[in-house]
């Protein structure tokens, strides 16, 4: 059964690499298309598993639309440029309240967490296309410093 298949047999099918936020990825398209010199569009398979399963508080200046893909659910922790903090859940449960699809405006700091499980596979599509020079890993100082009432609730989430 395909809901069977393990992290690993994941990581090697998707030629997946490790992703310095934690947990794997690989690029699956880039947009040959350009706006303002940049792909149009792109996007990644970003795979969680139980012995990887953070990915650590960061920002994109671009929106990026995830999607659900497979395994277990991931907890997503975002923050809006004006400190309002949200947890999605992402998974198959629709009648939980887990969702299949979700946006992150460009600019919200985001966290992802498998909770339990082998793996949870999610894609993500970036408009205009991820380029590393608009990714931004959370420093302990800088998201002290602007979202204090927060602190308790981010500070596992960010990479030290």
């Amino acid at each position: 059964m395909p809901n069977e298949i393990s992290a690993n047999t994941i990581i090697k099918q998707l030629k997946l690499e490790p992703h310095l936020e934690g947990g794997y990825f690989c690029r699956s398209f880039t947009s040959p298309h350009t706006i303002a010199d940049r792909p149009a569009m792109s996007a990644i398979y970003y795979l969680l598993t139980k012995e990887q399963p953070l990915g650590t508080l960061h920002r994109n200046r671009s929106d990026i639309l995830h999607f659900w893909q497979h395994g277990s659910p991931v907890n997503y922790t975002l923050v809006s440029p004006t400190g309002i903090i949200e947890n999605i859940v992402m998974g198959p449960d629709l009648m939980a309240g887990q969702q299949l699809q979700m946006l992150v405006p460009g600019g919200y700091w985001k966290a992802s967490e498998l909770l339990n499980g082998d793996h949870g596979l999610i894609s993500e599509a970036v408009c205009p296309g991820f380029d590393f020079s608009d990714h931004e890993l959370a420093d302990v100082t800088q998201i002290q410093r602007d979202y204090p009432q927060h602190w308790d609730a981010l500070s596992r989430l960010i990479s030290t």
